[in-house]
């Protein structure tokens, strides 16, 4: 299929939702993807090569998209089947049991990552992402003498040692431990509901798994990832209060670090948006106007009711922090072909680990 003649498609034909069960897709060939039977087999190849089901069925050995195709691989594999997914009128999941029950986990996968996808502000938290093959993972140490507050830009005398940074790995690995939840349901209850209303129960699982994360992550900032590499302390002028002066001191500890996140519970987040200082017209209006809070600092404020009551972390998410992930996420497809879903479990493996830990600090206003 030539690029030139698919950007002539029209546009209903970009998408899933306009396209009728009983018409083809006019422009885009599905002769390939006809002729690919997924099943257990097929999941079982995509999980040996570290892949999910729809990069599999992109490889070359299987349906490749062409330049500039409106469809991926596994939505054409929806559309050689008949399914329709969007639009008015979408296919109830019966259908998918009836005419191709091998592609339903793929797309349970697919509409949880789309949840996680909902709460953007998550990935803005850690620093980097690193995919590894086991489930222990040494994080790197970054150790800079405390006296170097600046490393090479000043005159070096004669003979005079030049300010070193030591890079080398942390003393105690970490664990990916597995974290999951189990889908309780039934063929029958499912049955004639349409993939529209399943969809946005996928959503719901996948925006709360990404939202329970920022809880493992507070954790790792606070106490560090077991070398010894725990938040310092900053405590407020007066126990038991908290105003605009110490959240300056508190801003004016993290240099040469930026101070752009603070993370705190309800109760804390209240007594900060409440500050006179906050009150500010310009801060309101971008509340007001947007929805994202920012504090006096011009820090954003976010939300973890597993943080204690009397601390608010801040940190510099360019640089505090990291997730490291031993296994994507992943969806008892035996369960959900075989079995038609009764309790079908999802999870991942992830940990945090620290990378410059001088990038998060607490401040504490009961001492």
């Amino acid at each position: 299929m030539e690029a030139d003649n698919l950007t002539q498609i029209p546009k209903s034909f970009w998408t899933l939702s306009e396209v009728e069960p009983d018409k083809k897709l006019t422009g885009v060939d599905l002769s390939r993807a006809a002729a690919i039977k997924v099943t257990r087999e097929t999941y079982l190849e995509a999980q040996s090569r570290g892949m999910s089901l729809t990069e599999l069925l992109e490889s070359d050995d299987f349906d490749p998209s062409p330049v500039g195709c409106p469809l991926d691989a596994f939505e054409r594999q929806l559309a050689a089947a008949g399914i329709r997914v969007n639009g008015k009128s979408p296919d109830s999941v019966e259908l998918f049991f009836r005419q191709a029950p091998s592609l339903l986990p793929e797309f349970v996968t697919r509409e949880i990552r789309r949840g996680m996808e909902m709460r953007p502000m998550y990935n803005q938290l850690t620093a980097s992402q690193t995919v590894i093959g086991a489930n222990r993972y040494s994080p790197l140490y970054i150790g800079v003498n405390p006296t170097d507050q600046r490393l090479a830009l000043r005159p070096i005398g004669e003979g005079a040692e030049i300010p070193q940074i030591t890079v080398s790995e942390q003393v105690n690995t970490i664990t990916v431990p597995d974290y999951g939840v189990a889908l309780k349901t039934s063929y029958k209850t499912l049955r004639h509901k349409t993939t529209a209303q399943f969809k946005v129960l996928l959503w719901y699982i996948g925006f709360r798994l990404q939202s329970d994360k920022l809880a493992l992550l507070t954790d790792v900032l606070i106490n560090g990832d077991g070398n010894n590499n725990a938040a310092g302390v900053i405590n407020t002028d007066v126990s038991g209060t908290i105003d605009y002066d110490d959240l300056v001191k508190f801003w004016s500890e993290f240099s040469p670090f930026e101070l752009n996140t603070l993370i705190c519970h309800k109760t804390k987040m209240r007594q900060l948006l409440t500050l006179a200082e906050f009150k500010d017209p310009l801060a309101g209006f971008k509340f007001q106007s947007t929805g994202e809070l920012i504090s006096p600092l011009g820090a954003k404020l976010v939300r973890c009711d597993d943080v204690a009551t009397d601390l608010v972390v801040g940190f510099d998410s360019r640089f505090a922090v990291e997730e490291v992930i031993s296994q994507p996420l992943m969806v008892e497809f035996d369960k959900i072909i075989e079995q038609k879903f009764e309790e079908a479990v999802i999870s991942e493996s992830i940990a945090f680990a620290k990378v410059v830990p001088q990038a998060a600090l607490v401040l504490d206003d009961n001492f």
